[in-house]
């Protein structure tokens, strides 16, 4: 299954705009609640350095894309419809919110940062409502989501552990497994909070919370996109040092601003790359006044102020966040080339930790069942199946027809 990032928040916040302005898709924009109905699948692209320089080659990308020396590889996003209090009891579109986060291994919660909608996600004065709440209001609606579906026939499940001698983190394990929560996530929680393996009949329901919210922080790790950034009281750095205080990975961002250099740099009217802290414009008479002063509104109250519109930054963390490194399997490791001849063609997202053979299965699982050894193509050393891979390696692997 493919690596994929969850784009969440309550209605009204910047979530599709944040998302067309990912992944360059066209997810319908508009300033009321629900608009996002359907979840929006898209592509969205992290910025790793290319092999090329290090060969110094000119690389042929057949997956992901290499501009000026930095590979873009592809990573999926979900855009769901937006979360509002009480969303885990069904009320508004959350048990469709719900069911569309399921796949997701991590999510980018985004975050009205200048205070202009309410809980509900309905429009109000800036700065009138506390944007933190909103951190808390979505944990706490996902938790307890978790929790009702851990609470399910609990009774039963907890008897037949106790009776028939079987591993309470098996069964959990097994009533999760849709929701992509492994078995070690589900151990540790209860090795954290002390639980008895042994006895589950007698955990409190507050246990079972306390529980849910722990396999949620662990299986499902969120970043915060402080987002309309531009327009947020002088409040917002107290705001953003108090939420990295608990732990949070916090980035200002404005989602407008980068739809907006996105667009222009499509356009050929500016040079932007994402996640830069600048661009030139290449066209000015083609811009009208408008046009003009948007741009320079972008240059000094986001890219001057932030360092970035946070876009970028948001799908960057969330892969740290996710401890996945980017690795390039060739088939001829001193050409760097596949089988077609494209030179450093393919690159792959890899959790840390990831051997030789991980990757063989991850190529073909004919390469995996099949796999003899690898090479390493900046050392040209023969590796073995347990090799652990780094960040930018490039490998050749071989097996037996």
């Amino acid at each position: 299954m493919s690596m994929q990032i969850g784009i969440v928040g309550k209605p009204n916040v910047g979530k599709s705009t944040f998302f067309n302005a990912a992944t360059e898709a066209h997810a319908e924009i508009a300033n009321y609640p629900f608009t996002t109905i359907d979840a929006n699948h898209g592509v969205m692209y992290v910025g790793k350095p290319c092999p090329c320089r290090d060969f110094n080659v000119t690389c042929t990308p057949h997956n992901s894309k290499c501009i000026n020396g930095t590979r873009f590889v592809p990573i999926e996003a979900i855009d769901v419809a937006g979360l509002v209090p009480d969303a885990h009891k069904g009320r508004g579109l959350g048990n469709k919110f719900l069911d569309d986060l399921r796949q997701a291994h991590a999510l980018i919660h985004i975050v009205d940062a200048s205070g202009s909608t309410d809980a509900e996600g309905k429009p109000c004065p800036p700065g009138t409502y506390n944007p933190i709440k909103d951190v808390e209001f979505l944990e706490k609606e996902i938790t307890y989501w978790m929790n009702g579906i851990i609470k399910k026939n609990w009774e039963n499940i907890a008897r037949r552990c106790e009776l028939e001698g079987k591993k309470i983190e098996n069964m959990l394990a097994e009533k999760l497994t849709g929701l992509g929560v492994k078995e070690e996530q589900i151990h540790n929680g209860l090795r954290t909070l002390n639980l008895d393996y042994n006895k589950p009949s007698k955990w409190t329901d507050e246990q079972l919370l306390e529980l849910s919210s722990y396999i949620r922080k662990h299986s499902k790790p969120m970043l915060i996109a402080f987002n309309k950034c531009d327009i947020a009281s002088d409040n917002i750095n107290i705001q953003i040092e108090e939420l990295r205080k608990k732990g949070y990975i916090v980035v200002p961002t404005s989602a407008e601003a980068e739809l907006a250099l996105s667009n222009a740099s499509k356009k050929g009217l500016i040079k932007y790359k994402p996640g830069s802290n600048d661009f030139e414009i290449l066209k000015k008479t083609e811009l009208t006044d408008k046009q003009l002063k948007a741009l320079e509104y972008i240059k000094t109250h986001v890219l001057q102020k932030y360092g970035s519109t946070g876009v970028q930054k948001c799908i960057e963390e969330a892969v740290k966040m996710l401890k996945l490194i980017v690795v390039y399997p060739v088939e001829d490791e001193t050409h760097l080339t596949d089988k077609n001849g494209r030179i450093l063609p393919d690159a792959y997202f890899m959790k840390q930790g990831s051997t030789a053979k991980d990757l063989a299965y991850k190529v073909h699982t004919d390469l995996g069942e099949h796999f003899i050894r690898a090479i390493d193509a900046r050392t040209h050393r023969i590796i073995g199946a347990d090799h652990i891979l780094k960040d930018g390696d490039v490998i050749r692997i071989i097996a037996d027809k």
